[in-house]
């Protein structure tokens, strides 16, 4: 038997490098998995966070005017709309919603002329450039509007009240992978959630105090 024989047959016989080796070839496929596992969970963090901000939106906006204690239905100004918007985007400072996506806030109303339901005024802020699903502000109440009889949020449909006002949240979020695109796409997230103004509100003169700077 030649030399080269008796090395070969040796080296069968040696198994003390087999789980380095095997440890070797799997490593590649484990670090895969995990990567895949984090992106996942990120991305669904993600869009829970998205979620939450809609919700908070809402119900911040519906409670604007509370504290006012003066004894006239207080009405809402631009200032405080800024600053449930400013609330929306700070609370989603974890996932950078101010710098990749957009909050929308629009108040769902009744026409006091018409009597159909209408987008009385609606604000956005956020660098995203997406528009409202329920479209722009409807001031002459058209019988035409798509909402004229309402909006659909989560499938359920939605009428504001005679007097009042139903505070529609909307937040889009554009979703980049943590691994850049080696197992996702960038995707865009959009949220919404409505709550119904908690508090007596005089919807009539709309956002009161300066200009509005949040137009959509």
């Amino acid at each position: 038997m030649s030399f080269a024989t008796d090395r070969w047959c040796e080296l069968k016989r040696n198994s003390s490098g087999v789980s380095a080796l095997e440890f070797a070839l799997i490593l590649p496929l484990f670090i895969t998995l995990g990567m895949y596992g984090a992106e996942i969970a990120w991305m669904n963090a993600a869009a829970m966070e998205v979620s939450q901000v809609a919700l908070s939106l809402a119900d911040n906006a519906s409670r604007l005017g509370q504290t006012d204690n003066s004894g006239v239905t207080p009405t809402i100004t631009a200032a405080d709309v800024d600053s449930v918007l400013t609330g929306a985007l700070e609370e989603g400072e974890s996932i950078s919603l101010s710098t990749n996506g957009r909050v929308i806030l629009s108040s769902l109303e009744v026409h006091p002329i018409t009597g159909k339901q209408y987008i009385h005024w609606q604000q956005c802020k956020g660098a995203g450039t997406q528009q409202s699903q329920h479209g722009k502000p409807d001031l002459t109440g058209s019988t035409i509007s798509t909402i004229a009889s309402g909006i659909s949020v989560g499938g359920k449909k939605l009428i504001a009240p005679n007097g009042s006002a139903v505070m529609v949240a909307e937040v889009w979020y554009r979703y980049n992978g943590l691994f850049g695109t080696m197992f996702v796409q960038p995707i865009t997230i959009h949220e919404e959630a409505a709550i119904i103004v908690r508090d007596d509100r005089s919807t009539g003169p709309g956002l009161s105090g300066s200009k509005p700077q949040n137009s959509c």
